[in-house]
């Protein structure tokens, strides 16, 4: 484990037309899984895996107003705008972040249960001079 206990567990490729992505991955090999949908955040997600690259979660904007909607206005093709990982004590990752030397670290959206994640919760932090993190608490990492 590494001093911020964090696993990298996938890319977030935020979308308008996530069929147009699917075919893409699964022409790389990806399983692509069926997409659901997440009301808490208003988007729907679909995770794409496969077995010698990273996975790549497909999120495409709900029916009515949400987080995506900025983000696409200015990047109609697509952007990969997230990196998630894992951790097993969020309270403690987010301390060893703060406690680097010049780290700035701001909490986008608070933890929440995610239905594509089997109800752990998840939660988003902007990093200065790193971009956007997702953070799935995942207590099968707990010590």
């Amino acid at each position: 484990m590494n001093r911020l206990g964090l696993l990298f567990h996938h890319l977030g490729l935020a979308v308008k037309t996530p069929e147009i992505a699917e075919r893409f991955l699964a022409g790389l090999g990806y399983s692509v899984e069926p997409r659901i949908y997440d009301p808490l955040q208003n988007v729907w997600l679909g995770m794409s895996r496969h077995p010698n690259m990273p996975a790549v979660e497909i999120i495409s904007p709900g029916s009515a107003g949400g987080p995506l909607d900025k983000l696409l206005k200015t990047h109609e093709e697509g952007l990969v705008y997230h990196m998630c990982y894992r951790c097993g004590d969020l309270r403690a990752t987010l301390g060893a972040i703060e406690g680097m030397e010049g780290m700035r670290l701001s909490c986008v959206s608070s933890p929440k249960a995610a239905v594509l994640f089997d109800g752990m919760l998840v939660s988003f932090y902007s990093v200065k001079g790193m971009g956007l993190i997702e953070i799935i608490e995942d207590p099968s990492m707990a010590l």
